[in-house]
């Protein structure tokens, strides 16, 4: 099978953790290739996400590079048995930029998620009016079409909390500011505070609001992810913007954006206070 053109993110994460390992254990990727009777660029076609692997060959890998954490393991051999196409997001592929779909597959397998917000709301909980409004506003300007589809694809991603019966819990941390903002108008901004009331009664999602008399500085410019994976190791941050967004996963980027988001929920009221302030603005509107 030639090697994949454009790897999905979850797929190059698989080929990154190995190599991981296999520096770890200071072997070259010569000496993994004689170890699965393959050449050498199959190796670096399997560490870039471009070829697939086998459950089989990551057990035959990890015990060459003497990795003894199972759960790591057995989590690298879960991704590996995943293909395309069996998801409602692949629906989309070819038809929106491969990022988002790549932030659908990382909410679905997500064990748990916490989002830090300064402007917009958490796009989880975005409304089809509001969605389309912030969509209309990217620079330069997208055609209705594109437009149209990114709104659709966005209003699937909620499934996760009415479709499911285990829904990951989210934390959504949202700075007073980003509630006041009237994006849309009031009708659009009401009817978007509105649900957002409705969604924090999920019993799997937590809003909690930073007011603007919060006297700690919290830094964040750009809406910020951090999902939970099976084991820490596989913990993704994405970075939202209005050029694309950005996933990371090095430890000093996961360690910076826990603590950028235990920061920020200390700032934070508590649920009931958070509810209470939505309804507040929201009746201002």
């Amino acid at each position: 099978m030639p090697p994949r053109d454009n790897p999905t993110a979850r797929q190059a994460r698989l080929g990154k953790e190995l190599r991981k390992l296999r520096e770890r254990a200071d072997k070259t990727a010569r000496e993994s290739a004689g170890l699965l009777s393959v050449d050498q660029a199959k190796i670096s076609h399997i560490e870039a996400g471009r070829v697939g692997v086998s459950p089989e060959r990551i057990r035959r890998l990890a015990t060459f590079y003497q990795c003894t954490d199972e759960a790591l393991i057995e989590a690298l051999c879960d991704i590996a048995q995943e293909h395309r196409g069996k998801h409602w997001f692949d629906n989309y592929r070819g038809i929106l930029a491969p990022g988002f779909l790549d932030l659908a597959e990382l909410e679905l397998h997500a064990r748990a998620m916490r989002s830090l917000t300064s402007v917009t709301l958490p796009g989880l909980f975005q409304t089809e009016n509001y969605a389309r409004t912030l969509f209309s506003g990217v620079t330069p300007k997208l055609p209705s079409d594109e437009v149209e589809v990114r709104v659709e694809h966005r209003l699937k991603r909620a499934a996760i909390f009415f479709d499911r019966q285990d829904p990951p819990p989210f934390i959504a941390i949202i700075h007073e500011a980003a509630l006041r903002m009237r994006f849309g108008g009031r009708t659009v901004a009401r009817e978007q505070l509105e649900r957002l009331i409705e969604v924090s009664k999920q019993p799997s999602v937590t809003v909690r609001v930073i007011p603007f008399t919060s006297e700690d500085f919290v830094e964040v410019t750009q809406p910020v992810l951090y999902a939970s994976g099976p084991v820490p190791q596989l913990d993704t941050v994405q970075i939202d913007s209005a050029f694309g967004g950005r996933f990371l996963d090095a430890e000093t980027d996961l360690h910076k954006y826990r603590t950028l988001l235990d920061i920020a929920e200390r700032a934070s009221l508590d649920p009931e206070a958070s509810r209470q302030i939505v309804h507040h603005i929201a009746r201002e509107l």
